[in-house]
């Protein structure tokens, strides 16, 4: 789980990579960047967990961060289902971080979230993103046309969904 003393590491990270994930990421005033906006951030998504409508973590690599996952715009009720988002440091690509993160955060809806349902996005061209979707039993339903707006353009995206294995009732 994210803590605050996660900030200044996950600053660093994404002021590193902003420009690597301009293409991917919707643009963030300069303050997001720094250790008081990470600060910031951290505390928006404990307050969300403590309310039961977010589960925000950090993917570590040999105990340093490199990365975060989170399941936030959790629904109860009738939907029972969360919002999957992910991202890890350009210097740690392809070395499998991404999909471990993914599984772990799955295993946490699925066993301490009781949620039926995980959602994701992923823009039309990011196929590494859709290849571990794919891994983990999620499925496309759909596509955004101009869904969102990063690096100065609107962007198409894929919808994806996964149900749990288990049957989690309201």
């Amino acid at each position: 789980m994210i803590e605050p003393s996660d900030g200044p590491a996950l600053a660093g990270l994404l002021s590193r990579d902003k420009q690597a994930y301009a293409r991917w990421l919707p643009g963030r005033p300069a303050a997001f960047y720094t250790p008081d906006g990470q600060a910031s951030v951290i505390e928006s998504l404990l307050v969300s967990h403590d309310k039961g409508l977010a589960w925000p973590g950090v993917v570590v690599s040999d105990e340093t961060v490199i990365g975060q996952v989170t399941i936030s715009s959790i629904l109860r009720g009738p939907f029972q289902k969360g919002f999957l988002g992910y991202w890890v440091s350009c210097l740690h690509q392809g070395l499998g971080h991404t999909s471990r993160a993914v599984g772990l955060a799955l295993r946490i809806a699925d066993d301490e979230l009781n949620l039926h349902r995980l959602e994701a996005h992923t823009q039309l061209e990011n196929l590494p993103s859709q290849a571990i979707l794919r891994k983990h039993g999620f499925s496309p339903w759909g596509i955004a046309h101009e869904h969102s707006y990063a690096d100065g353009a609107w962007r198409d995206e894929v919808f994806w969904e996964r149900k749990s294995a288990g049957r989690h009732t309201p």
